[in-house]
């Protein structure tokens, strides 16, 4: 079995190839599943991006993504939740097309402070209504909706679920099989408490995606785009990949690459990169190399 057998190419990694492109890619490049972003699936309709998909043979791994849930005024709280239930929707057709191993992810980004407000409480308690209205459409559409927190620069605007625990409090109100946490190490890696709550999450069957690249100062003018690969900076992925692994997560793991140097690179060599640097930083603290 390939080191990177369990590898995933999150479409952000390639964020200017459009669908196509980003399969045959991943595809050439020897990494056999791929996140998807909702954009570039809308760009050719989910009908041909399901058929391209199950074309391609990769697995897919996950949807990015949903949320954006702390808005307070309607229509637009109405709005936000409409919106997800048709990203729910595409997670399932995506799955059902994906090669044998697919996984049934929506990722959830909670969203950010309202405009004008202060009130965080508020806040994450709007997100865990909205994830409550969603929940029964993703039950009866068999996907799990996966909270990320976010590192807590993002707070004000992106996420206002900002560790691991939030994201946990928030998901063990629901059936394992309905909500669950994404482990992105970019967002959590600095967190004293990340190892406990890996073991926490992996108690309640909770952990629905383990996301990987690395952290590296100085920062970008825009924070966003401050991901590295795996291995290019501080991260410990030894301890916290073999804590998801100890915890019984046996599914993709993708590198989400944010970087606009990277960005400008050839699709081709960014994927091979990719996949070099996960079988260097990451694959050495796996249990198993086989994606179940």
């Amino acid at each position: 079995m390939s080191a990177t057998a369990r590898l995933s190419l999150n479409q952000a990694t390639i964020k200017h190839a459009d669908l196509e492109t980003a399969l045959s890619v991943t595809r050439e490049a020897g990494i056999e599943s791929i996140g998807l972003w909702r954009e570039p699936v809308a760009e050719v309709g989910l009908e041909v991006a399901c058929r391209m998909l199950a074309d391609s043979g990769l697995r897919f791994s996950s949807l990015c993504r949903g949320g954006f849930f702390t808005v307070e005024k309607e229509p637009s709280r109405r709005d936000a939740l409409d919106e997800v239930r048709r990203a729910i929707d595409e997670t399932a057709a995506l799955h059902a097309a994906g090669a044998e191993g697919s996984a049934p992810v929506l990722v959830i980004v909670a969203g950010g402070l309202p405009e004008g407000s202060r009130d965080l409480a508020g806040a994450r308690a709007r997100v865990s209504e909205a994830i409550a209205a969603v929940a029964p459409h993703a039950r009866a559409s068999g996907v799990q909706l996966a909270i990320e927190a976010l590192h807590p620069m993002y707070v004000s605007d992106r996420a206002v679920v900002s560790t691991l625990g939030q994201a946990l409090d928030l998901a063990e109100a629901f059936d394992p099989d309905v909500v669950g946490v994404v482990i992105d190490s970019f967002h959590v890696f600095w967190d004293p408490q990340l190892l406990q709550q890996i073991r926490r999450a992996g108690r309640g069957r909770r952990i629905a995606s383990y996301q990987v690249c690395d952290w590296a100062t100085p920062l970008p003018a825009d924070a966003l785009l401050a991901r590295h690969y795996p291995g290019d900076g501080v991260i410990d992925f030894g301890s916290m990949t073999r804590e998801v692994e100890q915890a019984g997560y046996r599914g993709d793991i993708e590198v989400e690459l944010f970087n606009a140097d990277i960005w400008a690179r050839p699709f081709a060599e960014v994927a091979r990169r990719t996949r070099e640097s996960f079988a260097d930083a990451v694959t050495p603290y796996m249990l198993s190399t086989t994606a179940k």
